[in-house]
């Protein structure tokens, strides 16, 4: 099969083509084959990498597990010895966890793996583009006790987690200001954002309004720029936090008694069946903005890692 490996920590260079044998499930496992899978910004970041702490957890000098890609789409090819829960041909999409592995034409997985069936009315590009921002933002919602009424704040609205924090924070009730470039301002506001602002606005002196919760998804603006804006008992959310940042984070939540929310996510299989409900219902849009082939995975990280991206980036295994 084909895989894209990342042998070494680098630039988009380092990914590289290769041919690897196809994996056979073990018992309790299935194998996927991928349809697509994606490119978000924690894939770039454990390839560069960026911050360099991420070493201690993927590798001190090189990744642990070489075939990068977190999210994927696909269908059941072979199932293993006591798998109930799937079958062959069945549509799956979900999340391949820590260990990665989606930028692979298969795949094998446990079937209590955050994987569910992709309803038909989802296509295998949406499935393989939910997982990564739309888990990220629910499970952050959670942790701030969102509820009807309440007033958010997100910045880097159009980014994939902006762009399902929007929408999920209007299904809870929230009213939404969304902060973006003024490109954007007509993507937010058609996933439902009540205002919007470009960075510049977002800075100004002039911006006094304040919100219960302030959700940063890009993290290129600073605690101070995001805390003066927090409503009292608000809280605020570093989603794109880097170690400097959280370490600053955790010393004004314990000196200031200011919520600040930040670092890994837990994934769940009800979150992740919450979202294609949703999807399958029309109440919930995966934004896709390009798509690449496998071969051209570098260009993809190049892409993505640049910043301009507008909610997700799919990768074409099988079509």
């Amino acid at each position: 099969m084909k895989v894209i490996t990342c042998r070494k920590y680098g630039a988009p260079e380092v990914l590289q083509l290769e041919d690897w044998a196809t994996p056979n499930p073990k018992k309790n496992e299935v194998k996927i084959k991928i349809y697509n899978t994606s490119v978000n910004s924690a894939d770039w970041r454990i390839r560069k990498p960026d911050p360099q702490v991420a070493r201690l957890f993927f590798g001190l000098t090189k990744l642990k597990y070489p075939i990068l890609g977190g999210s994927f789409s696909g269908v059941v090819e072979t199932v293993g010895e006591g798998v109930t829960k799937f079958k062959v041909g069945d549509r799956v999409f979900g999340s391949t966890g820590i260990k990665m592995g989606a930028y692979a034409e298969f795949i094998c997985l446990p079937e209590s793996a955050v994987m569910t069936i992709l309803p038909k009315e989802i296509s295998f590009s949406e499935g393989a583009t939910l997982p990564f921002g739309s888990l990220t933002a629910i499970d952050f919602l959670h942790k701030c006790k969102i509820k009807k009424g309440q007033s958010i704040i997100i910045y880097g609205a159009s980014s994939s987690v902006g762009t399902a924090t929007i929408q999920l924070a209007k299904n809870f009730g929230v009213n939404v200001t969304a902060v973006c470039s003024k490109s954007n301002f007509k993507l937010v506001q058609s996933l439902g954002a009540d205002f919007v602002m470009d960075y510049e606005e977002f800075h100004s002196e002039s911006h006094q309004k304040t919100y219960d919760i302030v959700f940063e998804c890009v993290g290129k603006s600073t605690l101070n720029s995001n805390l003066r804006l927090l409503s009292k008992d608000g809280v605020l959310v570093l989603v794109g936090a880097l170690f400097g940042q959280m370490f600053h984070a955790l010393w004004i939540s314990f000196t200031k008694g200011i919520q600040i929310k930040f670092g890994p996510i837990t994934e769940t299989l009800e979150n992740l069946e919450f979202l294609s409900d949703l999807s399958k219902k029309k109440k919930f849009k995966v934004v896709i903005d390009r798509s690449y082939p496998l071969e051209a995975m570098p260009e993809a990280h190049r892409y993505v890692e640049a910043g301009h991206k507008k909610g997700n980036v799919v990768i074409d295994i099988f079509k």
